[in-house]
């Protein structure tokens, strides 16, 4: 009893300093954007800022540049998540209930393009968006995005569909439903922890996503917010507190939607990874 006693204990104490460690960075942007620039790099070092301010976060919330770069992410973001989910809730579904010519072929197409290192793609991609003129356009950027978010959300929802015994689907046939009502009425509803987990996924992913934003956007007016956070450096200095704050109310959304569907997505991102 001693024993199991002292191991809880140890392994208590791991995890609290292995959360210490993911905590702190949080914790110091946060006290960063709370402090005046000059006292960022003041000496001795303050864990806490001396005189509290909230004059970065002002910068941020009244300059309409980088409001602009906000309201992008979040136009962005949402329509590529309802987009990539939407294909990958019907591509998954097909390739987990159906037989077809060469899919194992698709398969391993579709987990094969995970392995390509997104940054080898930036030269093609660009050539791409010229050629068909899409280039510094909202919808060239999206399409990026999408084409990157899809292979992982079909694989994600092929293996959660597999989870899902075909007797459901069966039986809705059975009572006359059509294949689309099948997957629309009894499937989707059972299937919900894998879609929320495709969906914060690929939030995350267009939310997040710089490189080629940087790429692929000229526009100030298209910008978003990774690339609105590179420019807030100067030619000879950084205002780090307005890039800790912007940095913070970047990741807030992400946070939110990720507390609201944490059960759904630990229970996708589960299943979807054991049965694919």
């Amino acid at each position: 009893m001693k024993e199991e006693k002292r191991n809880k204990i140890i392994t208590y104490l791991i995890l609290a300093v292995l959360s210490a460690f993911a905590i702190f960075p949080v914790f110091w942007m946060l006290s960063i954007s709370f402090r005046p620039n000059i006292d960022v790099f003041r000496y001795p070092l303050q864990i806490l800022p001396k005189s509290p301010s909230v004059e970065a976060y002002q910068k941020v919330l009244h300059n309409p540049k980088i409001i602009t770069y906000f309201v992008n992410s979040y136009v962005n973001s949402i329509l590529v998540t309802l987009i990539a989910t939407v294909f990958a809730v019907f591509a998954g579904y097909g390739i987990s209930r159906y037989e077809f010519k060469g899919k194992n072929l698709f398969n391993s197409f579709v987990v094969g393009t995970q392995t390509i290192p997104g940054v080898t793609l930036i030269i093609p991609f660009f050539i791409l968006m010229v050629t068909y003129r899409l280039y510094d356009t909202r919808l060239g950027l999206m399409l990026a995005y999408i084409s990157f978010a899809l292979p992982y959300t079909i694989v994600m929802m092929v293996g959660y569909y597999n989870s899902i015994p075909k007797s459901f689907d069966e039986a809705a046939r059975i009572d006359g439903a059509s294949d689309l009502q099948a997957l629309w009425r009894v499937v989707v509803p059972m299937a919900r922890p894998g879609i929320m987990s495709t969906m914060l996924y690929t939030f995350i992913l267009s939310w997040n996503e710089y490189i080629f934003a940087s790429t692929l956007i000229r526009n100030d007016a298209l910008k978003t917010i990774p690339i609105g956070i590179a420019l807030l450096k100067g030619e000879y200095s950084y205002e780090w507190n307005v890039l800790m704050a912007m940095s913070i109310l970047g990741s807030i959304p992400v946070l939110i939607i990720y507390l609201l569907g944490q059960k759904e997505f630990i229970s996708g991102l589960s299943k979807g990874g054991v049965k694919g």
